[in-house]
């Protein structure tokens, strides 16, 4: 019993699972028939001459796969008889019998194909039948026991095997006058319990078409003909933005003068011209001082300078007054430091900022 104590603990020794990857259970049965002949069954120490063996031998087990390369399989065998005459001139036979338990190993090759090897023990019954008038005799025992197998997969459930078993040491310890090795080979046919899932075949993903390549589908493009490099919103419709542009106006005056140089007044129609063509448009006039005199002083003089730009581009050019405003600021945003007279020259100055009403696109 040592020999099945070890074996029974190797094997719990591996983790009670099946593959993930199948959907067959871990679970088999099945069953084998073939021929069994003893070793050496003509060199026994009570035998005389060999009589005519029963060779058949059948077997029926059980299985679990913890995995898709090794099981655990629990079986009852029944190896046939032996028979012989002993020197006493009567005739003997033995034959055995018992549970089996054992480790398969399977490796799959060429789809359907598989090779196995195995190895375990058999609690063993030693016996005869006295059909020839010989005395019942028994005795029991554990015998080691390994093999190998050629299988092919008839069905995803169903395995047909050629088995052969070599069984070491089936000896009678009883009345020590057997001692006998035995050769198998047999068929066995095997089934697993469960079925293989299909694989389910690859669906294509939806055909998205997008005409205009803006990156919104067509079904639920609102805008089926933006042009390319174009940003749109979640509907493809182009997203428009407000443009601003700052114009420069060259506007004179004269030192500590609020009073527009006449010179300057072509300057002034060129910002009416551009905002009569783009009649939603507005302006904020900024008037600007140099850094002479005292801040407060300049900064009133600025706004001065201011509203008489925004005057005359009312009252001589023609625009509407609510699409005016004035700003004056003084020195605190100088072009060019310092008060010299060039400095002087390029801070006295008019900035006009126009606002456009109209939208553009805007680029990606």
């Amino acid at each position: 019993m040592k020999h099945l104590s070890k074996l029974v603990l190797v094997a719990a020794c591996f983790p009670l699972m099946a593959s993930a990857a199948q959907e067959l259970t871990p679970w088999y049965v099945g069953a084998g028939v073939g021929v069994n002949n003893y070793q050496p069954n003509c060199d026994q120490k009570t035998m005389k001459t060999c009589g005519e063996d029963d060779p058949y031998a059948w077997d029926v087990f059980a299985g679990y796969m913890f995995n898709d390369y090794l099981g655990l399989e629990l079986g009852y065998r029944d190896l046939g008889q032996a028979v012989w005459t002993d020197y006493s001139d009567k005739l003997n036979d033995v034959g055995a019998k018992g549970a089996t338990l054992g480790l398969v190993a399977v490796w799959p090759f060429a789809d359907s194909w598989s090779l196995s090897a195995e190895a375990g023990a058999m609690k063993y019954i030693l016996s005869n039948n006295k059909q020839w008038g010989s005395e019942y005799y028994s005795d029991n025992g554990v015998a080691p026991y390994y093999g190998v197998g050629l299988g092919y997969n008839l069905t995803e459930n169903l395995k047909l095997q050629a088995k052969y078993r070599r069984y070491e040491n089936l000896e009678d310890s009883k009345w020590n006058t057997l001692d006998m090795e035995s050769n198998y080979w047999g068929l066995e046919l095997s089934y697993r319990f469960g079925s293989e899932v299909a694989t389910p075949a690859p669906v294509a993903p939806p055909v998205v078409l997008d005409s205009d390549n803006d990156g919104v589908p067509d079904s639920s493009d609102a805008c089926p003909d933006t042009p390319a490099g174009y940003l749109v919103d979640a509907q493809g419709c182009t997203v428009m933005a407000e443009t601003a542009q700052e114009l420069d106006v060259d506007a004179k005056f004269a030192n500590n003068s609020a009073v527009l140089d006449q010179t300057s007044y072509d300057e002034v129609g060129l910002l009416a011209e551009f905002m009569n063509n783009n009649p939603d448009s507005t302006v904020v006039i900024k008037g600007f001082a140099s850094n002479v005199g005292k801040p407060d002083y300049n900064m009133t003089l600025s706004q001065k300078r201011a509203e008489a730009v925004a005057q005359v581009l009312e009252e001589k050019f023609g625009i509407a007054a609510s699409r005016i405003s004035a700003k004056g600021y003084g020195i605190t945003q100088p072009l060019m430091e310092g008060n010299s007279a060039e400095a002087n020259a390029a801070n006295r100055r008019i900035e006009a900022h126009v606002s456009v009403v109209q939208m553009a696109p805007v680029m990606r």
